[in-house]
């Protein structure tokens, strides 16, 4: 599969889902703004832990919702979507305009649901849907230093 194949509709996956019954799927979403150190670390600890890494990436729309600043989204959802569908790690990704993944997560159905450590486990969206399928949830550590409102502030600041 090439990069440019890994951006999918929702109803796309549903469709190649039941051929991955077998597979453990592994889910993880965010904004991913503007790509950096943190977040390869973060997406390739998630793809460590099963066989097929789906990331629910924000729409615009979404970001705009729910990040603050005027700065927000730095990159659209087309390039934001084909960055990360770059990384070898990332083997699908789904764009998503609600405010959360919890929706796309009842679709998904993943037996493995991942945030970053800033998230606790008890308040990862979708963590009812993953338990029920007795799937974990789990909150990966930081990666310290990198964040995308760090940078987008150095450069305002600049």
């Amino acid at each position: 599969m090439t990069s440019r194949n890994k951006l999918i509709s929702i109803e796309d996956f549903e469709s190649i889902r039941d051929g991955l019954k077998h597979k453990k799927i592994v889910f993880t979403n965010g904004c991913f703004d503007i790509l950096h150190p943190g977040h390869v670390d973060y997406l390739e600890k998630a793809r460590s832990l099963g066989d097929i890494l789906v990331v629910g990436l924000n729409s615009d729309t979404s970001v705009r919702r729910i990040k603050p600043g005027k700065y927000r989204p730095v990159n659209p959802q087309k390039d934001r979507a084909r960055v990360l569908s770059g990384l070898g790690c990332v083997d699908l990704v789904i764009i998503f305009d609600q405010d959360t993944p919890y929706q796309l997560i009842q679709r998904v159905l993943p037996k493995v649901l991942v945030k970053g450590g800033d998230w606790p486990v008890e308040d990862i969206v979708g963590r009812d849907i993953v338990m029920d399928l007795g799937g974990e949830v789990l909150s990966i550590p930081l990666t310290p230093g990198y964040s995308t409102t760090g940078i987008i502030s150095r450069i305002v600041s600049k």
